[in-house]
């Protein structure tokens, strides 16, 4: 018994490295032997039990039984010595469903192993969906515009295409481990054995892992949450900080204030602008004819004209003519709409305010700030991101 377990381990030890086909091809005989094979020790078990002796041919079926099993690891050892398989010889579609299931370090490794897999490894399409999955919610259109504008001004320098390759291993450094980095640098003229397109998503990607890009979104409750910029999102340029998993933020200069930059900005705290209004420039609203009691909404806001606007949640309120009653409310009929920040305790000079439905520009003066454009939230994700950086106290 412990003969035959061992006899099958073994089979199947090697059968592992063995294509499919050349498996099946003595699967057959391997079921014929084991059958021999219990047959003649059934029968061995029956003599022993009955006292009596081997018989001759006895023997000599265990010798024919033995020389067949021989035969048939000599045909399994044959055949692995045949097979010269490589993952190039997988069908093409078995080929992409093992790339798309890769991570970007599994794929910049796979990419150093040959130039077949190098072309398939900086494919867009791979990277599309890693780039969408973890920097979909941060970058948006003017970040890409300014990694093209990135991208034109490193080719307007007239900078070398090695110069240009050692700028990206450098950027590849945080995403791949030194020691495999210095073996893909030829040892006799220093250059890289591999260089990647710099106007691929691939090279966006490691771009933005790296942290050297800095690219242009919006951070909630600026500044490590002060209390001035409490449910607010201001326009910031971002630089990523992988060993910590978080960001640098960089606001720009207004008024007397200088530039501030905060470290340590999460993932939760930023966004992707939602319009393409600079923040200098008043957003042209287009929901004021729609806007209701309870609507939630944001709204531009700056102190002063010298300050850049940033974005405050609030929701339309009911006037202090209505009853709240919502079978007999008709605010949504008049010209005047009321907002509420009800972050603010009740009293507070920043509790309320009004705008004009028809006619609204910037409204506010140099005590109170300057109201501007506003957004109509629909998308039940960004609520839900306001509630959730909702203060623990209410504000003065």
């Amino acid at each position: 018994m412990l003969f035959f377990l061992i006899s099958c381990l073994s089979f199947l030890l090697l059968s592992k490295s063995l294509a499919l086909k050349s498996i099946l091809s003595c699967v057959n005989e391997m079921i014929l032997f084991t059958a021999l094979f219990w047959r003649e020790l059934t029968g061995l078990f029956v003599q022993l039990r009955s006292g009596s002796h081997y018989s001759a041919s006895t023997q000599s079926r265990i010798s024919s039984a033995m020389s067949f099993k021989k035969k048939i690891l000599s045909k399994v050892e044959n055949v692995e010595e045949d097979v010269n398989f490589s993952i190039l010889d997988l069908p093409e579609l078995a080929l992409e469903c093992i790339l798309e299931k890769l991570p970007p370090t599994g794929l910049c490794t796979m990419a150093g192993v040959c130039r077949s897999l190098r072309d398939r490894c900086r494919s867009d399409h791979l990277w599309e969906r890693h780039l969408k999955n973890k920097w979909g919610s941060v970058v948006g259109h003017a970040a890409y515009r300014e990694w093209k504008w990135f991208i034109a001004s490193r080719k307007d320098s007239g900078a070398s295409e090695g110069g240009q390759s050692k700028g990206w291993i450098a950027s590849l450094s945080c995403v791949w481990p030194v020691s495999w980095l210095r073996l893909k640098m030829d040892s006799s003229s220093g250059n890289p054995r591999i260089r990647f397109p710099v106007n691929s998503i691939m090279s966006w990607y490691l771009s933005l892992e790296s942290g050297k890009f800095w690219f242009p979104a919006q951070v909630y409750n600026r500044e490590h949450g002060h209390v001035g910029f409490m449910l607010s999102c201001y326009d910031a340029d971002l630089s990523y900080d992988s060993p910590t998993d978080s960001f640098h933020a960089r606001y720009p200069p207004h008024g007397r204030r200088t530039m501030v930059i905060e470290e340590g900005v999460k993932w939760e705290r930023l966004r992707a602008p939602p319009v393409e209004t600079p923040a200098h420039e008043l957003h042209i609203s287009d929901c004021l004819n729609d806007l209701r009691p309870g609507d939630h909404i944001e709204i531009q806001w700056r102190r002063n004209k010298e300050f850049p606007y940033g974005w405050w949640y609030g929701v339309v309120g009911h006037l202090e003519s209505c009853d709240e009653n919502e079978h007999l409310c008709h605010c949504h009929n008049s010209d005047t709409v009321m907002l509420n920040f009800n972050h603010y305790t009740p009293g507070s000079r920043w509790r309320q305010t009004t705008v004009n439905r028809k006619n609204h520009r910037e409204e506010g003066n140099e005590t109170d700030g300057f109201y501007g454009g506003i957004r109509k939230l629909h998308n039940k994700e960004e609520i839900a991101v306001w509630k959730r950086l909702w203060p623990t106290e209410v504000l003065e």
